[in-house]
């Protein structure tokens, strides 16, 4: 029995390691983005079995995302790099984001009539 315990008790840390390497590996991101972008502010998102989803905003509107594989890793992640964290993408939050030509090119193509999101 004491066995058994030892070995999970081992299997726990290797896995709590590991959420912790992806974390700090997350928060690196997070500040490199912040860094190109003069300060970053996110909004993490559960998706389901996929993980959560942290999507960024800098000061400049340059947006992006990054997916951690668990919603405690990505609350992990934001906490580490230090950066304001939203309950919800919406109001002034949202309206910081910026988008480009692309961005509304490819959500029209979402749209009915709109251009095809394909390359044929």
């Amino acid at each position: 029995m004491a066995d058994t315990k030892q070995a999970d008790e081992a299997k726990e840390a290797k896995r709590a390691a590991k959420a912790e390497r992806q974390a700090t590996r997350l928060a690196k991101q997070i500040r490199s983005f912040a860094a190109a972008h003069r300060g970053a502010e996110a909004q993490v998102a559960y998706i389901g079995e996929r993980g959560s989803r942290i999507v960024l905003v800098g000061e400049d509107g340059g947006w992006g995302d990054l997916v951690a594989p668990t919603h405690a890793i990505a609350e992990e992640a934001v906490r580490k790099a230090g950066v304001t964290v939203h309950e919800d993408f919406d109001g002034e939050f949202a309206a910081k984001v910026r988008t480009g030509p692309y961005e509304w090119y490819r959500m029209a193509g979402i749209q009915v009539g709109g251009p095809a999101n394909s390359n044929t």
